[in-house]
């Protein structure tokens, strides 16, 4: 019996290794994120001139555009390439399992809800100070209808991790490498450079919303917290547990 016990240990310690590993390659990432983005890309096209384009999904364009590339598929294109040549670097196999991907959602559902956590903290926090609770906290306003909603929010998770995680959070650190040679403060200060872009990218541009000490502060938060899963849990994780949260705040449990 205790044999028995202990070999079902090992092999229950076994799958979750398999697991840890599997869900942070690219090649997972990608397989996991594509839904998301067909949906967000599909939906916009489908929407037409009522759709809501990200704000990350927007800068992007219009800068492969100034770079005299205007082809609507090619930053979907970009985003499964990059995380393709990524995955080919790590030089780990070519397969992912089914299982692998389904347990991904688990834990990005399950990550989603710690953040809702976090959002409800800070927001008591903050109104024992009088400050405005975050508006992340409020349904969103620009895009009434539930699919229209729900293809923004699979936008966001996608491109502003693609933007802010995948893009950023790299550069930062080589930019900080050149000043500091500690592997922990290149990493430490790329969380924290990209956390406070995340949070002033939302109050910019027409579509950017008025800014409040409340809301800004804890879009810093939620830009650290997405960062740390971008490092430790990888890009799928990242993008499935915001395109989650955010579903979870724009329709909230009646």
């Amino acid at each position: 019996m205790i044999h028995r016990l202990q070999a079902e240990t090992r092999s229950i310690a076994a799958a979750s290794s398999n697991y840890w590993n599997q869900s942070r390659r690219p090649l997972a990432s990608l397989f996991f994120v594509l839904p998301l983005l067909l949906c967000y890309e599909v939906g916009t096209l489908w929407l037409g001139s009522t759709a809501v384009r990200n704000g990350a999904d927007i800068w992007l364009k219009n800068f492969l555009a100034a770079a005299g590339i205007t082809s609507l598929l090619l930053l979907p294109l970009l985003t499964v390439a990059i995380l393709l040549a990524w995955h080919h670097t790590t030089r780990q196999p070519w397969r992912v399992s089914a299982n692998v991907i389904y347990t991904m959602a688990a834990e990005s559902a399950l990550l989603a809800v710690v953040l809702l956590a976090i959002a409800h903290v800070q927001a008591n926090v903050l109104s024992i100070t009088g400050v405005m609770p975050a508006c992340e906290l409020n349904v969103d306003q620009m895009a009434r209808d539930v699919f229209g909603q729900m293809v923004r929010y699979f936008g966001a998770g996608v491109y502003e991790e693609l933007l802010f995680r995948l893009i950023l959070v790299p550069l930062a650190i080589i930019l900080i490498g050149l000043a500091f040679a500690s592997r922990k403060i290149k990493l430490a200060g790329a969380l924290l450079l990209t956390s406070l872009i995340f949070a002033a990218a939302h109050y910019v541009g027409p579509q950017g919303d008025t800014f409040e000490v409340g809301s800004f502060s804890f879009r810093f938060l939620a830009g650290g917290f997405f960062a740390i899963l971008f490092v430790c849990r990888g890009f799928g994780i990242a993008a499935g547990t915001h395109a989650l949260y955010d579903l979870m705040v724009g329709f909230p449990a009646s």
